[in-house]
């Protein structure tokens, strides 16, 4: 059997509707599914989404990246909630959905958020949360760029390994995945009522499901 790899955009709380694209994909253990980060906030389950992605991580091989929401709450965690605005930008579900205190966080959650990864990358991709400087070498892409760049604010040209980018963050809210070659944007507006996408990268085959955790077909 073929190993996939399966990017999965923007969660934010939408436990369902993971919970509906991993039964539609029905993930091999040697297949790898790259998460492009912001597991949490907006959506009503950010505790129900990482408790899936780590019970994923004994199935297949996971890669975990970091958003800008886990940079927020990061920060919330060292520095309290009312801090960088994280409440005012989704934070008050994530702590809703840990019992409005960040001290029920589990250990587990803990470890998960503190360990993810700034990028990835194969032989002829590489995944990153937000945007790329096109003629940076990926391990010395600014922070700002990574988390926090939309791509109407910059739109970088092909990066200078000639790899494929494929990025989150930049919410595409006709639900449509936004494909220009070089650079597939796969945040598809789930807890704004479009989708969460999967892409098997190598195939270009597409999963979606809705925050209710309905498949589109």
């Amino acid at each position: 059997m073929r190993a996939r790899t399966i990017a999965v955009g923007d969660i934010h709380g939408c436990a369902a509707a993971l919970a509906a694209l991993l039964e539609a994909i029905k993930p091999a253990k040697e297949d790898t599914l790259v998460f492009l980060g912001d597991y949490v906030d907006r959506g009503p389950d950010s505790r129900g989404v990482i408790e899936q992605v780590l019970t994923l991580e004994k199935q297949c091989h996971v890669v975990p990246l970091l958003g800008n929401h886990e940079v927020m709450l990061l920060d919330a965690l060292n520095n309290g909630a009312e801090g960088a605005g994280w409440l005012q930008y989704g934070g008050t579900e994530t702590l809703a959905s840990y019992e409005w205190e960040l001290g029920n966080i589990p250990p587990t959650h803990l470890d998960f958020l503190k360990s993810l990864r700034r990028y990835h990358e194969t032989a002829t991709h590489f995944f990153v949360h937000a945007n790329y400087i096109a003629d940076i070498p990926l391990a010395e892409q600014p922070d700002y760029v990574l988390y926090w760049e939309h791509l109407f604010a910059s739109l970088p040209a092909r990066h200078e390994s000639g790899k494929t980018a494929i990025v989150g963050h930049t919410a595409q809210r006709g639900g449509e995945i936004r494909d220009l070659g070089h650079v597939i944007c796969i945040d598809t507006y789930c807890h704004g009522g479009g989708w969460l996408t999967a892409l098997d990268v190598d195939t270009g085959e597409v999963w979606q499901a809705d925050k209710q955790g309905r498949m589109r077909t």
